[in-house]
């Protein structure tokens, strides 16, 4: 699916110095994948812009989106890509970004430099989108800890606040994709999305790297939200979404 492009030869070592064996085994990987000598090419910030693609080939999930929130969006690739999409410009704003680290301005985007988790972000987000968006998508992870399990748990909880953020400001039929990690999404998250979306599944895109757990929730197909008066009675009757597993083939 995905060719090698022309530019730096793959294979490339680093030589050995004062970097620690660790660090230069990673920048090694670094500087001979062929989706950062891609990402460099093709003008994206990150090599992550690839996951993205690939997962809207298969899902048409970027088709028809006219304003897009990104959420933890640093360094801005997935920001990139939607404000192509949208046509959003300096003179209409069709794209919100968040993340508490320092992003460079990016045309046509809106940046946010906070916490997703601090209580006015969602306000502020839906001011800066100016409408109501059709796609929401999360890249989050916690700062790592060093501890597995801890930021294993952080990253999830990220997931599921992104997820209930979507529930409350999507359009009908719109989407929500999130990182998450093989086996660890809760069941209470997974009924809730399936209880509001038409579709909901796990994918591994071919550039996300084999050895990392990381994998992305997808949600399609938003059902719209209900009076609340009427959400207790009709849970028990609300359609279940289909789930399932893919891996996009390299």
């Amino acid at each position: 699916m995905t060719k090698t492009p022309i530019g730096r030869k793959l294979g490339q070592k680093v030589k050995k110095g004062k970097l620690k064996a660790s660090s230069r085994r990673w920048l090694e990987r670094h500087i001979n994948d062929p989706y950062v000598q891609r990402a460099k090419l093709e003008g994206y910030r990150a090599r992550a812009a690839f996951k993205l693609l690939e997962i809207d080939e298969k899902h048409q999930i970027l088709k028809g989106a006219r304003r897009i929130i990104d959420l933890g969006a640093a360094p801005g690739s997935w920001s990139q890509i939607a404000a192509k999409v949208t046509g959003s410009t300096e003179e209409d704003i069709r794209v919100a970004a968040i993340d508490f680290l320092e992003m460079a301005p990016i045309p046509g985007v809106k940046i946010l430099q906070l916490d997703f988790l601090d209580p006015t972000a969602p306000d502020k987000l839906m001011e800066a989108v100016g409408g109501t968006p059709d796609l929401v998508v999360s890249d989050m992870a916690a700062p790592t800890t060093g501890h597995q399990k801890t930021d294993h748990l952080r990253t999830m909880h990220l997931c599921e606040v992104a997820a209930h953020f979507a529930v409350e400001v999507l359009a009908e039929g719109g989407h929500f994709l999130a990182k998450t990690f093989q086996g660890g999404t809760e069941r209470e998250l997974l009924s809730m999305l399936k209880q509001n979306f038409r579709q909901v599944l796990h994918i591994k895109p071919a550039s996300s790297r084999s050895e990392s757990v990381e994998m992305f929730l997808l949600a399609k197909g938003f059902k719209g939200r209900r009076p609340q008066a009427a959400d207790a009675s009709n849970d028990a009757e609300a359609e279940p979404a289909a789930e399932r597993h893919e891996v996009l083939p390299e």
